[in-house]
């Protein structure tokens, strides 16, 4: 196993760097001053020195100087706040390997050490692209350092957390990075989204049932609480939880106890509580809709996720992770032209990372040339606007837009009798992906609200192949019990 110092003065930086490293399978070990990197040095020589530049007994940068000509055959990573052209040329003239300036990505870091281990030969390309060993949360903008430096805070302790933004913001990916990061990453993971299930079933659903409970329980299951026994319960959609389940809830996070339904037998677990929704909880609580007691005891610890339009500079990055994750299942390669960055960036995201992905997981597949241009994203898109000031966009000239696009690729599919179906299948895509996530993936809300039956509903999400993610799933089994 490969071994990383990591030296930084910010105890946060240092916990989740050295998690972070430690789940992509390095020993790691820390230092915060340069007198503490010297006794590290001196004890073992580690694979790879991860150093911060301001530290409290000197400069990190002339430190580094020292430690190379010593020891030449050493890859050295230089952390720094000072963002500056003058920093970065330092690093370079001292011999650093790599120079990350603060904020930086984990995932980023964590493939500059890789690159290092492999410089060295110690690391096979293959583990270089091995897709367990990237990290869940992406992006550099200056919203999701924020949401680094808490998770940083808690990934080592049981402080309950509450993550709430709009759907599509990847809530689940910070709850599941809390638990990867933390001592629990070895126990079970549970979710269970609060909006997908019936309310009659919620409170069997977490805290288990027994045999003959209610009709149609043949046997004991155990519920959500047990099976996060040791690990994570990540309750997604909060706000949507019925009042009596709120009570039942709040005892149990009190006391740590609870009876299944048609049990008489008290039942303990130990487990790590984290909720989120995409709900205003504080306006829920005024309106009688949620405990106030219930939002104390779960908001411990709160995580705002900001939606993609206010962190705009990491939609390219975003974008290109989900052009190389769909090569990597198999689905052609693509790259993204200039024009095609400006474009994305200049869409509004009402479905956030969500609506990306599914974006660049279409274009994998339909795009007809191997670099992506600006006329396939807004083709895509469909309706939604891409320029200009958000707004509404006039759904004849859309349908004007789309007859013209067809005319210019594929003239002869004005008259061939299939012209009906296309136009209505690009406009009930994003009609569908749109609903879905304004009703945060619930497919019974989203087709009460569109009109139709669910059952129609769930027939053209299977054939127009639209993902609907945990959150459906989760109603799907629901619905099915």
């Amino acid at each position: 196993m490969s071994t990383v110092l990591v030296v930084d003065d910010d105890a946060a930086i240092r916990t989740v760097v050295a998690q972070a490293l430690r789940r992509a399978g390095h020993e790691v070990s820390v230092a915060d001053s340069l007198a503490q990197l010297e006794r590290a040095l001196a004890a073992s020589l580690p694979d790879v020195l991860v150093t911060d530049v301001i530290l409290p007994d000197g400069d990190g940068i002339d430190h580094v100087r020292s430690v190379a000509a010593r020891f030449p055959l050493l890859p050295i990573i230089v952390l720094s706040a000072q963002n500056t052209l003058t920093t970065a040329v330092r690093a370079a003239e001292v011999g650093a390997y790599e120079y990350l300036p603060k904020p930086f990505d984990l995932d980023v870091l964590a493939r500059a050490v890789a690159g290092a281990l492999a410089r060295g030969g110690m690391v096979s390309e293959e583990a270089l692209h091995d897709e367990d060993r990237a990290l869940p949360l992406i992006g550099r903008s200056a919203a999701m350092q924020d949401v680094y430096r808490i998770i940083a805070r808690v990934v080592s302790n049981d402080l309950t957390v509450l993550i709430s933004g709009e759907s599509g913001t990847g809530k689940e990916l910070v709850a599941r990075a809390i638990h990867d990061l933390g001592p629990r990453n070895a126990a079970p993971f549970v979710a269970i989204n609060m909006a997908a299930i019936p309310r009659e079933l919620i409170e069997a659903e977490l805290f288990g049932h027994e045999r003959g409970a209610f009709t149609g329980a043949a046997t004991r299951n155990a519920g959500r609480f047990e099976q996060a026994s040791g690990g994570t319960l990540f309750l997604d959609e909060i706000g949507d939880m019925p009042m009596e389940a709120q009570t039942r809830l709040l005892r149990v996070l009190q006391s740590g106890e609870f009876t299944s339904v048609g049990g008489a037998r008290t039942i303990r677990v130990d487990v790590r509580i984290v909720a989120a929704t995409n709900r205003d909880l504080n306006a829920q609580v005024a309106a009688g809709h949620f405990r106030e007691d219930l939002f104390y005891r779960l908001n411990v610890v709160p995580i705002t996720l900001p939606p993609l339009r206010e962190r705009r500079q990491d939609i390219a990055l975003l974008a290109r992770h989900f052009l190389d994750h769909a090569a990597v299942q198999g689905l052609p390669r693509r790259q993204l032209g200039s024009d095609a960055l400006t474009a994305l960036g200049a869409h509004d995201w009402p479905g956030n990372v969500r609506e990306l992905e599914n974006l660049m997981r279409r274009l994998a597949v339909l795009a007809r040339d191997e670099v992506i241009g600006a006329d396939a994203i807004k083709a895509m898109i469909g309706t939604q606007a891409i320029a200009g000031e958000p707004g509404d966009i006039e759904i004849g000239h859309a349908v004007r837009a789309m007859i013209e696009r067809i005319a210019r690729e594929n003239p002869a599919a004005l008259d061939d009798g299939t012209l009906y179906d296309r136009i209505i299948g690009e406009v009930e895509r994003p009609l569908i992906e749109a609903m879905l996530a304004r009703h945060g993936q619930n497919q019974l809300r989203a087709a009460r609200a569109m009109g139709i039956n669910r059952n129609t509903l769930r027939k053209r999400l299977d054939t127009l192949g639209i993902d609907i993610g945990h959150g459906g799933s989760d109603m799907q089994r629901a619905e099915d019990a």
